[in-house]
């Protein structure tokens, strides 16, 4: 049990004036800075440990729970199906092409927060999500559109990371095969149901692009040193299937933003977010460019059956440190996608507003048992990744906020009294429109169709070459007791 003023700013932050009018200037970002500065200290008694770990809501944290939730281990094997130039080109295309669809979702947000905030609508113990955005601004269907979408895919990702989880930790300590190190992760993940809300994971935002940038400069640095394997071909691209299946694995890299609106609610301001998630974008570049090249230049075709970019680098203690670190980056980005899908079973139990946090922990635990029983039926680290991009993240974060920014602000009215304005680099409501019908369009033909036909193939031979709740994916043989020791792999 924890107090109820104290609660109120763990589940909502954004409501931090006093009175509806201060409230709403504030929850808008209105307000000055140092005011709510100096209100957030007065809440905390100042400076305290607690507020610096655990009470988030500024820019900052906003900037590293973008850049912190990213793919990085698979990348190379898209790699190695699109082949150099068709990787580096697509990473930036999509991660462009993300970031404006973040944009979109963060104007449809504070659309949908001013209109409710003039009818003296309160979100006092309320975190608002995507489908209610869509029910307040277009309806019932589109609501409906974004809670299946939105949730299908948070759960799914939720799957990712727990099969990630055991794919990673198979490399430290193979006594175990990777299903059983699922149940081991899918207990420690559980503990998620603990943390409130996006408030609260300051200190693991930070943490957790700090595990992300070692590995991937692991990587990059690993690969140089280890060189080209004798004979590294780099036959791709040569095959459609694997070709839109890597450019899947892009596109649902590049399309974590279906937390953004969460994101936004646990700020102090949310109109500054309007260029967290590019900014954020540019950063994450830095990282998955420089590993995905060299992990492909140094081992080429190799990585077509290694799916996971830790497989083909020698044992040292620099390996075993990025691989603890991914695994408590695992679990953090486990508890962004499961949050969501926490706020909405709350909703849905009618718990969403109780001022207990072992109360709210007891409810969501229902949350977990489908993730864990999915990861352990689909255990495919990679093909996975393309599957949900192609089928789920193509709609929920690309093709349904084009449509929704294109039909809230069709009407001159509407777009009149818009909330938020077209931005500078574009000023024009036209231009927009054709930007969001580009957007549309392209991932319809490209990243559903085409990609959702070459992922769907390859997640189905993954199926019949190793079979559901596969004991042990893509692991090496290991030899019967007695048996000669394989001779060790030359490089």
């Amino acid at each position: 049990m924890v107090p109820g003023g104290e609660h109120a700013e763990d589940a909502i932050v954004a409501d931090a004036g006093n009175g509806k009018g201060g409230e709403a200037l504030r929850a808008m970002g209105v307000a000055g800075d140092d005011a709510e500065q100096q209100q957030q200290q007065q809440r905390d008694g100042g400076f305290s440990m607690k507020s610096l770990l655990w009470h988030g809501g500024s820019v900052w944290d906003a900037w590293f729970s973008c850049a912190s939730n990213q793919v990085l281990l698979t990348l190379p094997y898209s790699f190695s199906q699109l082949g150099m130039v068709s990787g580096v080109l697509l990473q930036i295309f999509y991660g462009l092409m993300g970031s404006w669809t973040a944009y979109l979702i963060s104007v449809l947000y504070v659309e949908y927060r001013a209109r409710k905030e003039k009818e003296g609508v309160s979100f006092k113990n309320h975190v608002i999500q995507w489908f209610e955005v869509l029910d307040g601004l277009l309806g019932r269907y589109w609501k409906a559109a974004g809670l299946a979408f939105n949730c299908t895919f948070l759960l799914f990702g939720s799957v990712i990371q727990l099969i990630a989880c055991a794919s990673n930790i198979y490399y430290i300590n193979d006594r175990l095969d990777k299903r059983t190190w699922t149940y081991i992760f899918g207990a420690c993940c559980a503990t998620t149901v603990f943390i409130p809300s996006f408030h609260n994971y300051r200190v693991w935002s930070f943490l957790g692009l700090g595990m992300t940038t070692y590995t991937a400069w692991y990587l990059t640095i690993a690969a140089a040193v280890h060189g080209q394997v004798d004979g590294v071909a780099y036959s791709s691209p040569n095959k459609l299937v694997l070709y839109f299946t890597g450019a899947t694995n892009i596109l649902y890299t590049f399309g974590g933003h279906a937390v953004t609106v969460e994101i936004m609610h646990a700020m102090w301001k949310p109109r500054k977010f309007k260029y967290i998630y590019l900014l954020a974008t540019l950063y994450v570049f830095t990282l998955t460019l420089p590993s995905a090249v060299a992990m492909y230049w140094a081992f080429g075709d190799q990585l077509l059956t290694h799916s996971n970019a830790f497989s083909l680098l020698p044992r040292t203690g620099w390996r075993d440190a990025a691989v603890i670190l991914m695994l408590v980056h695992q679990f953090i980005t486990f508890g962004f996608a499961c949050t969501p899908l926490y706020f909405v079973w709350e909703k849905a139990v009618g718990m969403h507003d109780t001022r207990s946090v072992l109360k709210r922990a007891l409810a969501r635990l229902p949350v977990v048992v489908p993730i864990w029983f999915l990861a352990i039926i689909f255990p495919f680290f990679g093909p996975i990744n393309s599957a949900v991009g192609a089928l789920l993240v193509s709609f929920t974060v690309y093709v349904i906020p084009a449509l929704a920014h294109m039909l809230t602000y069709r009407s001159a009215s509407a777009r009149l009294n818009a909330a938020e304005k077209p931005p500078s680099f574009m000023p024009s409501w036209s231009g927009m429109f054709v930007v969001n019908a580009f957007v549309v369009a392209w991932v319809l033909v490209v990243g559903f169709g085409l990609g959702g036909w070459a992922s769907v193939t390859n997640f189905i031979k993954q199926i019949d070459t190793f079979g559901l709740f596969a004991r042990c994916y893509q692991c090496p043989p290991k030899p019967h007791p007695g048996s000669p020791a394989p001779a060790p792999p030359h490089h």
